[in-house]
Order: C-alpha cells, then structure tokens, then sequence
C-alpha cells in the first residue's frame, strides 16, 4: 500500500479527548501521528472541498464530536479509523485527485472508505478510486434529483454523472438515483436515464415503503449521499421541505452496511454551518452504516451461491425459464440474468440482480421485473 499519510491533516485537537464508547474503539489520526492501517475494516475521512458547488467554503467537524459520542453496536470486531482531513488543494482538481488516490488505496487493502463533506462533484473522485480494479461497478445515489449536466461544462456538484458516463475507459455499468422528487427533475434527465437503463426509485415509491430501496443498495458498490436532499431536518439552513426523513435515511443506510458488494460511501452537500442536530443525524447515518456492516454475511457475490434454494418460474410466450435464489444465510432473494458468454466475463459480477420475494410471486403471475430487463439490456 502506497503511503496515504501525506494528504491528511490529523484531527482537530479541539474535539475533547474523552467522549464516550465509540470515541474509544476509532483509531484515530491525532498529534501522535498518522496510524498504520491494516486489511478489512472501516475508514473515515473528511473532505470540505466546496469550491464545484453553490456552498459558502468552511470547515465543521462537530459530526466527530456527535460520532464520538455514540456507543458501539455489538458485533463491531473490526477496525474503525478517522484518518483525519483531506483540506481543499491549490486547485479543486488537485482535491479531486488526492481523494482518489486514497480510496483506490484503501480498496486495495479492503477497508471501506466513509467520506464526508464537500460537494456532490466528489462521487467522481471515488469513482476513480476504483479504476485500478478494472471492473464493471454500480452507482447508487441519494438524491432529490438526477445530477447529470451537461459533459462540455465543468463539473459541478448538481452536474457530474455526464462525466462520469464520458470516462474512457469506462467503468460504470448501473447508475441509481433513490428519492427522487419529481419537481427538482427535468422530463429530458428521466428520459436520458430510461435509455440507458438507469434506475430511478422515487420518493413517493420509498414513503410506501422504504424497503423498495433495499435491492438497489444490495446491488451497489459506491453510495453517493446527497445530504440536502433530507427534509429541513431540524435545521434552517437546509432547504428541501419535503425529502426523505432521518428514519428512512438511516434505514437505508443500514441496508448498505448490509450489502456485501457495497465498498465506499460518500455524504455529500453537508453544510459547514448546521447546526448541532443536522450534525447529530450525520453521525447516526455513519453509525447505521457501520452497524449493518457489522451484521455482513458472506452473500453473493463474496461467498457462493451453491447451497442457496433454487427456484425456476416459467412465463408464458418466454422461451427460459427465470431463475430466483434465496440465500440460506439472510434470507434475501437474488436473479439470475442469462446472457451470451460471448459478451465477456467482465460482466459476470452483475448477472445476478438483488430483489425481493415480492418479485418471485409477481413472476409467477406472469410479471418479469424491470431490474431483469434493464440488466439484460446492458449485458446483450
């Protein structure tokens, strides 16, 4: 592993030295210097890189203080590191690439990076991190909107997924925006993602019911956290009356600890001004994070499907049959896309699509689920 200690600041000497459970348990990068990091694991890094987004500049580390404070979730034999902060370089680029240095390091080793702070515009940096690995990944986002932009203008933090889609050579094969509020989104952005086979889950979809999130996380490997886009919480500086709540955030957030494919997340558009509450529900996202990746359980596609139960459903005027497992670890359902293996290996992380019992009992009614269809749109 390359030497990641020469982009960080340690952490702020000013967050007192003795907090709680949680603050004795994180290996933290303070005047002692920086720590010597180890495989697997769970590492925290903030980022106040605002200079692509429309927030004023400014540096809050009260989530660390509100983080400390927390006690430890059962189970949390693993490390956990605040490496400190990635301060804003002499250009925003020389940000961008400082940032993707460290998470493709700490991929390298498995320990998942917890970015926090900055503007949305970072997800490409984390992207980045994973291009040393040269395979296929998936984008989830959580947002009131779909940040696409326009490719020829600079990058900005409500416009980066057009570069992202640019990238050659380019590693992203599934983009999905969950929450979305359909008056912060143009038809023409809905109609850009329906063609290439991108997910969009509204808001209205996840206040029926947040679980509709769970296989979209389950298949994700990067987490892209848009944290305006949660109702006011509690603090005026926060805009949106109407987005997703702090128990639904929380939820999903624990959902993605869960997922076994799940390898950086990044909370994004924190306000260096809020408040003590906003900072607060911060920090229990990050917990909720780090307590459903405690609770990991080896599914697909880190252990073997082999003794999952097997389930065929034949549609009318289809030729296959579709193939449903259900894991006899967690119980969660999976299914399987067939495709041409002329198409290449490079596609074989994805032919297995996360869904739901809910799925398994509309196929037997003749309903294929749109996931199958897009996934195979992709691969064919």
């Amino acid at each position: 592993m390359k030497d990641i200690s020469i982009y960080f600041k340690p952490v702020s000497p000013e967050i007192p030295s003795s907090l709680g459970e949680l603050h004795s348990s994180i290996i933290i990068h303070d005047a002692a210097g920086f720590p010597e990091i180890e495989k697997k694991g769970i590492a925290l890094i903030y980022v106040p890189e605002y200079r692509n987004s429309t927030i004023d500049t400014g540096n809050n580390e009260e989530f660390r203080e509100q983080l400390y404070q927390l006690a430890t979730g059962d189970n949390w034999n693993f490390s956990i590191y605040d490496l400190g902060t990635i301060e804003p370089g002499e250009k925003v680029e020389d940000t961008h690439f400082a940032l993707g240095q460290v998470v493709s390091e700490l991929l390298k080793i498995d320990v998942l990076p917890i970015v926090i702070g900055g503007g949305q515009d970072l997800t490409m940096s984390l992207y980045k991190g994973f291009e040393s690995q040269e395979q296929m990944i998936n984008i989830c986002s959580i947002d009131s909107s779909l940040d696409i932009g326009d490719p020829n203008a600079p990058i900005s933090a409500d416009g980066f997924i057009s570069h992202l889609l640019m990238q050659r050579p380019c590693y992203l094969f599934n983009y999905t925006t969950i929450g979305v509020q359909r008056p912060f989104t143009a038809k023409k952005d809905l109609d850009l993602f329906d063609k290439l086979y991108f997910d969009v889950c509204r808001l209205g979809e996840v206040n029926d019911d947040f679980k509709v999130a769970e296989p979209y996380l389950r298949n994700s490997d990067l987490l892209s956290i848009d944290f305006s886009s949660i109702h006011s919480h509690n603090d005026n500086k926060y805009e949106n009356t109407n987005g997703l709540n702090p128990l639904q955030i929380c939820q999903m957030a624990k959902y993605a600890g869960i997922s076994d494919k799940m390898s950086c997340v990044g909370i994004f558009d924190v306000l260096p001004s809020q408040n003590s509450a906003s900072s607060n529900l911060l920090a229990q996202i990050i917990w909720y994070f780090i307590d459903g990746y405690s609770m990991r359980m080896g599914d697909f596609p880190i252990g073997s499907k082999k003794t999952y139960k097997k389930f065929y459903v034949h549609l009318d005027d289809f030729e296959d049959d579709l193939v449903f497992y259900k894991s006899d670890k967690s119980n969660r359902w999976w299914l399987e896309v067939r495709y041409n293996a002329e198409s290449g290996s490079k596609y074989d992380r994805h032919k297995m699509v996360p869904c739901t019992k809910d799925d398994y009992e509309n196929a037997l009614k003749n309903h294929i689920p749109d996931l199958w269809w897009k996934t195979l749109k992709k691969i064919s």
